[in-house]
């Protein structure tokens, strides 16, 4: 496999690429992704078998069930990383090492109904609490360990409709090569 067909199964949409006056309309956009998500990535997904659910999206990838507690991981994360940024003065948030995540039991091993249920929960809370944001607080920021980087709000809301996306991807695509569908 050469690196380029390496790169496309890692990144099946691009990487994310954040525009560089972020508008209303991608704003709802974005959230709009993040509204049918948990619907769509559920219907994609419910219905593999083990093996399916056993099976790595690329070669040296995770499983699509880490794929699927790694969601739930990381919007959880997001949801309370908009939380902190609305409630304290520029916080750094707490970094968590996703891969170690995705080696725990529960990632491995656990049903994904648990994570789809709770990827739900998460998106219901985080899109209420989206629609009600001001400019001002689309604008406030928190920091991220891991780059020492600011991030505001309004470009995080892009991130995390792009990381829907991309590990829909993932799994839509492996579901395809291997005629799954």
């Amino acid at each position: 496999m050469t690196d380029q067909e390496l790169q496309k199964l890692r990144y099946p949409i691009g990487e994310f690429d954040c525009p560089k006056t972020i508008t209303q309309d991608h704003i709802k956009n974005w959230i709009a992704v993040l509204e049918t998500f948990p619907i769509r990535f559920e219907a994609l997904v419910k219905h593999l078998t083990k093996e399916q659910l056993d099976t790595p999206y690329r070669p040296n990838g995770w499983t699509v069930r880490q794929l699927v507690h790694h969601l739930s991981d990381s919007h959880h994360h997001s949801y309370i990383r908009f939380k902190w940024a609305l409630t304290e003065n520029n916080p750094v948030i707490k970094a968590y090492n996703e891969k170690l995540w995705a080696e725990l039991n529960d990632s491995k091993y656990s049903p994904i109904q648990m994570s789809l249920e709770h990827l739900k929960a998460v998106h219901y809370k985080l899109v209420y609490l989206l629609k009600s944001l001001s400019e001002t607080n689309l604008n406030k920021h928190f920091i991220h360990p891991e780059t020492n980087s600011d991030v505001l709000l309004k470009k995080n809301i892009g991130i995390y409709a792009w990381h829907s996306n991309h590990h829909y991807a993932h799994i839509e695509n492996l579901l395809k090569r291997n005629n799954w569908l």
